[in-house]
């Protein structure tokens, strides 16, 4: 059954902790076999990748093999009906729309006579996106990973996807080829990692990796950063729900169960400030649950990270909700917009009682790759900012390094750096 606290209790903090610190452990060998996985496909490139993929996904290829044909691409299109397609091309298209939004362009001012200050955007020449391929296939991931990249103009966007034991998700390639991406490899975990960040014969070496992944892919990010840029360290999957006693208690329920089915590792909340809402949500959770195709992961997920909590208003349900900066927020209330402004700290906040969570993962438009375990506090959503980069655009005339160069000149000196002052007192004008 799932618990029920209260923030009057006195164990809030200490019952709430193993909730808010179950992905931080670290299990033990994890970052020691990445390092090694990662030296080993740095050094060895194809042939490692081929060990690797043969070792956990019980799949033997060849180097020449690592990559998805455009033979296996049609097939797997043929395999899926049209309804499907039509139906991911609409998630494409609405991702497209909403990014496109986002896009910043270059700018040039010239507010000053005799300089002009501006800032270049311009896309990664080569992106990689990872796509989980273990407990379930995801290609909505594909989507909101590729057609960002796309929108902001990214030159090449290289997938890896694991196949274990060589089975071929049809709608994750059919997801992949909607998207525009342009080269799919055979590889999972740490080992698909290293190959992007460090290339490999097969496999080129990218400029960012993005996407979801267990822990050894997490690991595996955080590592090579550096070396290549990452969008974020994504943690176990949590939603948020914020309740005043309005709605379906039964919408609730199946709301929290859509991400405890995610894995056993995910956390479902619910605040609300009515106790016998409280209770119908429970008794409809149990219902439910035992529904569901994947009852075992949502059961373990309920039962050791859910959680219903009491709290006296909505007031103290916002301030905890900041508090705790949620990947998803929902605010299942009579007025969302009126408590919309105390909420500072969510990846993505889902308004009324006929938003559900799931509208975000799949088509509602903004993407649904969010920071986890607090770090929205500073991270935010993928989007079209993840693809470019920028850079500033300085020229001065004559006249305007005349007018700034003395002082410029002054800020070099009590540096100590007369190299940097003599290059701009010797191109000023002598009187």
């Amino acid at each position: 059954m799932i618990r029920f606290l209260r923030f009057s209790d006195a164990g809030f903090a200490e019952s709430f902790r193993e909730i808010s610190e179950r992905g931080e452990t670290m299990p033990a060998g994890v970052l020691e076999t990445v390092q090694g996985i990662l030296t080993d496909v740095r050094e060895r490139g194809d042939a490692a990748l081929c060990e690797y993929t043969e070792r956990f996904d019980r799949l033997k290829l060849a180097a020449g093999s690592l990559e998805v044909s455009a033979a296996e691409i049609e097939e797997a299109l043929a395999a899926v009906d049209s309804e499907t397609l039509a139906t991911l091309q609409l998630a494409a298209d609405r991702i497209a729309a909403f990014h496109a939004k986002q896009k910043e362009e270059t700018w040039l001012s010239d507010d000053e006579p005799g300089i002009q200050l501006g800032q270049m955007v311009t896309p990664l020449d080569r992106v990689g996106i990872y796509v989980p391929g273990g407990k379930a296939a995801y290609p909505s991931s594909v989507l909101m990973n590729a057609v960002p990249a796309k929108v902001a103009g990214v030159g090449e966007i290289i997938m890896v996807v694991p196949m274990p034991d060589g089975v071929v998700n049809p709608y994750v390639l059919a997801a992949a080829h909607i998207a525009g991406v342009d080269r799919i490899f055979k590889l999972g975990g740490a080992q698909a990692v290293a190959a992007l960040a460090y290339g490999t014969e097969t496999v080129p070496k990218v400029d960012k990796i993005t996407g979801p992944g267990n822990i050894y892919v997490a690991t595996a990010k955080r590592l090579v950063f550096g070396t290549v840029d990452i969008d974020m360290i994504a943690g176990p999957s949590e939603i948020l729900v914020i309740n005043d006693g309005s709605g379906n208690p039964a919408h609730i329920a199946a709301d929290l169960l859509s991400q405890a089915e995610h894995d056993e590792l995910a956390a479902s909340l619910l605040i609300t400030t009515d106790e016998t809402f409280a209770q119908q949500v429970a008794e409809e959770l149990e219902a439910q649950l035992e529904q569901l195709s994947r009852a075992a992961i949502a059961r373990q997920s309920i039962d050791n990270f859910g959680a219903i909590i009491l709290a006296r208003d909505l007031n103290e349900a916002a301030a905890f909700s900041n508090q705790i900066a949620p990947e998803h927020l929902e605010l299942a209330v009579a007025e969302p917009f009126e408590l919309l402004p105390q909420i500072r700290h969510a990846g993505a906040v889902f308004l009324g009682h006929n938003t559900p969570e799931a509208a975000g993962d799949y088509l509602a438009g903004p993407n649904h790759t969010l920071p986890t375990g607090g770090t929205a506090r500073f991270f935010s959503p993928l989007g079209t900012e993840d693809f470019v980069k920028k850079s500033s655009l300085i020229s001065f005339s004559a006249e305007g390094l005349n007018r700034l160069g003395a002082d410029i000149v002054k800020i070099a000196e009590l540096e100590g750096l007369e190299a940097h002052a003599k290059s701009v007192s010797i191109r000023l004008r002598k009187d």
